[in-house]
């Protein structure tokens, strides 16, 4: 994850690493550019199933190891709301902090949309899926603040600076949290800042290293002397492979209060393929989108294979304003179908090929059949009055549609249905406003992404969201012309015989 540092801001970091105990393979550099940031690189070549770090769960910044654990606690916060209050804690000590020389390497925020003003946020996410979950995503962190932290500093008992607690000092913590922290552990320290592990940059769909807590093999599950991990082996699986590592030495002089959780036990940082001299080495943040990555860590990549576009359902509503439309999306939904709830929103997924949920297509259907059509399958439906869970799992509402429990998309594609998919694609495409997408593309060749940050990942967002909607409306084209094509040709054979 790209920060501003400085060299001495760096070596300072790597000293700390020492003294925490965290290793750090010869084989990483870390390269800190004043553009572009932190980055880790290859010194020699790296093999598949290499460990290139160890970090003790104690050198991450967690609520269980802050100083302002019994604050945090007292005040019944957790989660990334707990986390985001230990970091402006941590923050607040300046260099008395233990891990002054951690925070020291990272940037003051995140460039994530919901630390952007609101003009921003209306401005450069227009149209786009971020376009209403920032605002909310902003309204909602506002009350956390209001409601946990403002008290906190009205209290003469906490005795905390308030130029470190302040509404753009939460979000900035929050912000790190949101793109950096990692889950340590389930039972005890929860999620958590593991310094080394964030520095590393994301390439979706290409991971060189994985961050892992390992487990004992369980054929050498006895104990450890003076809290060291003397002669266990442990094995690491990771995509059906398995990793035989070396046990990693536990200073005996380590001493862990008893509610601490079980701190002999390293984190890794295990390389999963080979990676050459003087190449970067990335971690992934999981298959995600550029609407996903632009929300959590702040940057998009170019024809990124997770994007996808949301259809609302007050979309489709707006295409097929009338009565009749109530009453066919009451009958789709009785026979048991719904679109995707995404914070109480329904929404149809369209995936980067273009290919709609096959529920937009049978409620696209539905609302177009033809009136003698739409009695029978609704009498068809009525005789059952209600469907039971047995019978929606089994697909009764599919076998009275089109006479089977497995439908095909191409079921449901006619010239009707692709005239209203194409209508129903052009009222999402004009959410983007006036610009059309070759404009949008014009502006991102003009656009510099160092300098200009939240426009380039605002325009590449935008363009590839913009993209999979024409091939959308290449797929509704097609699909009907092919079905009017087959029909014909059906036709001609029916002559000729």
């Amino acid at each position: 994850m790209a920060a501003a540092t400085t060299t001495r801001q760096v070596s300072a970091f790597k000293r700390w690493m020492k003294s925490q105990g965290i290793d750090c393979s010869d084989a990483l550099q870390i390269c800190d550019c004043p553009i572009q940031g932190i980055s880790v690189t290859a010194l020699r070549d790296i093999s598949e199933g290499d460990v290139v770090a160890t970090i003790p769960k104690l050198a991450c910044l967690t609520v269980q190891t802050t100083g302002a654990r019994d604050l945090i606690e007292a005040s019944y916060l957790d989660g990334n709301l707990a986390l985001s209050v230990a970091i402006m804690y941590e923050r607040s000590l300046g260099q008395r902090s233990p891990w002054a020389p951690y925070l020291n390497v990272l940037p003051y925020q995140e460039c994530l949309p919901f630390v952007w003003t609101p003009q921003e946020v209306k401005t450069l996410l227009c149209g786009t899926e971020l376009r209403k979950t920032v605002k909310e995503e902003q309204v909602l962190m506002c009350v956390d603040w209001e409601v946990d932290i403002l008290p906190l500093l009205e209290s003469e008992s906490c005795q905390l600076d308030p130029s470190f607690f302040g509404l753009q000092d939460y979000f900035a913590a929050k912000s790190l949290v949101h793109s950096r922290s990692f889950m340590i552990d389930d039972d005890f320290h929860g999620a958590g800042m593991v310094p080394l592990v964030d520095l590393f940059n994301h390439k979706t769909a290409a991971e060189d290293v994985h961050f892992t807590s390992v487990t004992f093999d369980s054929e050498s599950d006895s104990e450890a002397d003076d809290g060291q991990m003397n002669g266990h082996s442990y094995t690491y699986a990771y995509n059906d492979k398995k990793y035989e590592l070396e046990p990693t030495p536990i200073s005996p002089t380590d001493d862990f209060p008893s509610d601490w959780g079980d701190e002999p036990v390293p984190m890794e940082m295990i390389m999963v393929k080979d990676v050459k001299a003087g190449s970067e080495v990335y971690n992934t943040y999981g298959p995600l989108g550029n609407a996903a990555l632009l929300q959590m860590y702040g940057f998009t990549e170019p024809d990124n294979p997770y994007d996808t576009v949301n259809i609302d359902m007050e979309i489709v509503l707006e295409w097929s304003s009338s009565l009749i439309s109530s009453t066919r999306l009451s009958l789709w939904r009785k026979m048991g179908f719904s679109g995707c709830d995404c914070q109480d929103d329904e929404k149809f997924e369209i995936s980067f090929d273009g290919e709609p949920e096959i529920e937009l297509l049978i409620l696209l259907y539905i609302m177009v059949l033809p009136e003698d059509a739409y009695h029978k399958l609704n009498s068809a439906v009525s005789k059952f009055v209600i469907f039971s869970r047995d019978q929606l799992m089994k697909g009764v509402g599919m076998e009275l549609l089109k006479g089977t429990s497995k439908p095909s998309r191409d079921m449901f594609v006619n010239k009707s249905v692709g005239n209203a998919l194409l209508s129903v694609t052009n009222i999402r495409e004009s959410l983007y406003g006036s610009n059309s997408l070759e404009d949008d593309i014009e502006a991102l060749e003009r656009c510099c992404c160092v300098r200009e940050k939240k426009l380039y990942h605002s325009l590449m967002l935008r363009i590839c969201e913009r993209r999979i909607l024409q091939k959308l409306r290449s797929y509704a084209a097609e699909a009907a012309h092919l079905k009017t094509s087959r029909r014909a040709s059906t036709r001609k054979k029916s002559k000729k015989a």
